[in-house]
């Protein structure tokens, strides 16, 4: 665990650190490194909302509904999970590029999806697509379900049910599964690398800040982003722990 874990997590906030504070903060104050933590706040800026809204869609859907071709839906919900994050980015590049199947649709509107952010965006999205959905079935599926109809017999709206009813029984769910949506927005690498071009002080986001600096051997300024995603998988842990025991603590009251 340590040599796996602890050592390498904490000898990169060493090395950000190693020749003091100074090129710390001068990284941070760079333009090229400022656009890379822009355009990652803004993919996780897009891909959590929608796929928050998608997941508890879907989620719904298909916890409460049969049909034939049911689990081979899902099992499609679990296809990011399955294909590599670059196979994912080379898709969006044979669909969405220059000569790409919707090319000439996309050239009629005259702007860019591939090495833009439209293109980050859409592989972020699809590589974050199953988090909402897998953490929200399960709940909805031990959830008592005569409580939203008791909801409807009195009158209340399907909103008003969602919201009243729903919603307070699967939140904890919900918020877990938007955390790991957020931590996997902004980890994301692979699809979003072959998808942007990794072009400098425009379609980096902070992991491609890191590949590109460490490999012109600029050091500081690859920890010091590292440092941010550390960070970052910290807070995602905190967040997640408090969640879990928040939700056993409710579970056991409820009891």
């Amino acid at each position: 665990m340590a040599l796996i874990v602890i050592l390498p997590f904490a000898n990169v906030f060493v090395q950000a650190f190693s020749k003091g504070i100074g090129p710390f903060l001068a990284v941070l104050a760079e333009p090229e490194f400022r656009q890379a933590v822009k355009m990652t706040l803004l993919l996780s800026a897009v891909a959590v909302p929608i796929n928050t809204v998608f997941g508890v869609l879907a989620a719904l859907f298909l916890s409460r509904n049969r049909f034939r071709g049911k689990e081979l839906l899902i099992s499609f919900m679990d296809l990011p999970f399955a294909i590599s994050p670059v196979v994912t980015g080379m898709m969006f590049v044979l669909l969405y590029g220059r000569s790409g199947l919707f090319a000439p649709l996309i050239s009629r509107f005259g702007f860019n999806i591939v090495f833009a952010f439209p293109g980050m965006a859409l592989a972020t999205m699809f590589v974050t697509m199953p988090f909402v959905v897998r953490e929200l079935m399960p709940v909805l599926e031990e959830m008592d379900i005569q409580e939203e109809e008791a909801a409807t017999s009195l009158g209340a709206s399907g909103w008003q049910t969602f919201w009243k009813v729903t919603l307070p029984n699967i939140r904890w769910g919900l918020l877990y599964g938007i955390i790991l949506t957020n931590a996997r927005a902004m980890g994301e690498f692979g699809a979003v690398s072959v998808i942007s071009g990794n072009i400098i002080g425009q379609t980096q986001t902070l992991t491609l800040f890191v590949e590109s600096s460490y490999k012109e051997y600029n050091s500081e300024a690859a920890f010091a982003a590292a440092v941010l995603l550390s960070i970052l998988a910290v807070v995602t842990l905190f967040l997640k722990d408090r969640l879990e025991r928040a939700a056993a603590k409710e579970k056991n009251e409820g009891k």
